[in-house]
């Protein structure tokens, strides 16, 4: 694994520097074609012949237009006097395309048929497959960055992504105390005491349950080994007596002569154990503040976007906690049914320490799909050492049936529209959580997932609503400039109906003078 790493970070290295060279080579290339763009030197223009005499009698001709241009000269007074082959070569000549001159630090001459510049000479699909390597690589660079920073990181990165799980579960309960009236203190405080209380009766009730099965599950465990030695004597192995307790023997002097390995494996299972602990006061602590001060929370990040951001993220942000809000809620609820489900199938099977084992399940199913199942082969192995093969294969029959249930029903049921991933995107992510952060990262994957898919969908919907809104505004625009232009030519039509209009005061007088 450390063999691994080293090697990512070389690749990642490598991939950093040919970024950084593509880009000064790409400047570089830009500036050239900025000093020097592939334009034809424009001739001196020639000048204009002058006018040709003409009799009195005939009338004056019209005036040539003025030329723009060499060529446009020599055109106007090809059209406009006839001309005789001696009067012919000296336009010719004034037209004759220059001399070749150098290009500006290129140092050579230039041909018409040869680009201007070498990248111009490289096909237009190469150029913006070059231009996007470069810019992925780029993208590569800064997500190892990114990663690397989290795996330094990983305790408080872990703490807040948890406390956001959890917050997530909690908050509809305080909000709903808030509308009651209840203090923003005592609400946030009421309920993190209470999740807190039922965390730990369900430790409790699973070091109960252990504690006080142990003693049965130990006697069948011995058992159950026992009949795993004799099926290796008289089943289809054939193994004799000396070649077990050889076996056995041989794992003894392993675990003797790498003493020291374990005690450092000890010493790295204390390390582990502290920093659990530290993630969990961390975790604890973190959970209240977001539910106490969550919404100043998020005004405080909103102030350190940019501007231009700020109303995207704005909108973006409620939308975000909604889907995670939902997924939390329906995933402690799949969760909670496989576990029962799972734990009332081992118990009718007489598997022992089947309340622990649904405990554990209701953990694992926190992973979507691939969670219980996970977790369910600890009752499988259970039931192997216990009860027999038979019981352990109706045990997997009971957790396969369950996963599909969920994966069919309960996923789409109780998630609904609300968290729209594909369950291939589902397992992708877990496995990609699963190598990048182990298990807190196999359980976090999907709510990022989940949450990223919302904030993208939702800023591409703004952005199409404001393509929209411009193009709207832009048609408004011009119709406004099209009546404006319109009005001055409508003002002018009745000036002549004026003397109409007029008339009909004069005609009306005499009526008012016979009255």
């Amino acid at each position: 694994m450390a063999r691994g790493g080293k090697a990512f970070k070389a690749v990642a290295k490598g991939m950093a520097v040919v970024a950084s060279a593509a880009a000064v080579i790409e400047r570089r290339r830009r500036a050239a074609m900025a000093a020097d763009p592939h334009e034809l030197p424009a001739p001196a223009p020639a000048e204009a012949p002058g006018p040709v005499p003409v009799p009195r009698a005939d009338p004056a001709p019209a005036p040539a237009p003025v030329a723009a241009s060499a060529a446009e000269a020599v055109a106007v007074v090809a059209v406009a006097e006839p001309r005789t082959p001696a009067t012919a070569a000296p336009t010719a000549a004034a037209v004759a395309p220059p001399a070749p001159t150098a290009h500006a630090g290129l140092g050579r001459e230039y041909h018409p048929g040869r680009p201007a510049t070498p990248a111009e000479a490289v096909p237009w699909g190469l150029r913006v497959a070059a231009e996007s390597t470069w810019r992925l690589l780029l993208l590569g660079a800064a997500l190892y960055v990114l990663f690397y920073v989290v795996d330094m990181l990983r305790l408080v990165a872990f703490s807040v992504l948890a406390s956001l799980l959890i917050s997530a579960l909690l908050e509809p309960s305080v909000s709903w105390l808030r509308r009651r009236g209840v203090p923003r203190s005592l609400a946030a405080g009421g309920v993190f005491l209470s999740g807190l209380a039922g965390i730990g009766l369900v430790g409790w009730f699973v070091v109960w349950q252990v504690s006080t099965n142990l003693p049965d599950v130990t006697n069948q465990v011995k058992t159950g080994v026992n009949q795993l030695r004799d099926w290796m004597i008289t089943g289809p192995l054939h193994l004799t007596q000396q070649q077990i307790t050889d076996f056995a023997n041989q794992i003894t002097k392993a675990i003797t002569t790498n003493t020291d390995q374990l005690t450092s494996a000890s010493i790295t299972g204390a390390q582990i154990a502290v920093e659990i602990l530290t993630s969990l006061l961390m975790t604890f602590f973190t959970t209240f503040f977001f539910l106490y001060d969550g919404a100043k929370i998020w005004n405080w990040a909103m102030r350190g976007l940019p501007r231009q951001s700020r109303f995207a993220m704005a909108g973006a942000g409620p939308k975000a906690w909604t889907t995670l809000t939902a997924y939390v809620r329906g995933t402690v609820c799949v969760a909670f049914i496989d576990a029962v489900c799972i734990g009332i199938g081992i118990d009718l099977l007489g598997v022992p320490l089947a309340m622990p084992l649904a405990v554990i399940i209701f953990l694992g199913a926190f992973v979507p799909l691939v969670g219980a199942l996970v977790t369910g082969t600890v009752a499988v192995l259970i039931a192997l050492v216990t009860q027999g093969p038979w019981t352990a294969l109706m045990v997997l029959v009971v957790l396969i049936a369950v996963m599909q249930v969920e994966s069919h029903i309960l996923q789409p049921l109780i998630l609904g529209r609300a968290v729209r991933v594909h369950p291939l995107g589902v397992v992708l992510g877990v496995a990609a959580g699963g190598i990048i952060g182990g298990i807190g990262g196999a359980v976090v994957a999907v709510p990022l997932i989940a949450v990223t898919n919302t904030v993208v969908a939702h800023l591409r919907r703004r952005n199409e609503a404001g393509q929209e809104v411009f193009t709207a505004l832009e048609a408004a625009r011009e119709a406004a400039e099209r009546t404006a232009a319109a009005q001055p030519a409508a003002a002018a039509q009745p000036g002549a109906n004026q003397p109409a209009q007029a008339a009909q005061p004069a005609a009306a007088q005499p009526a008012a003078a016979a009255d």
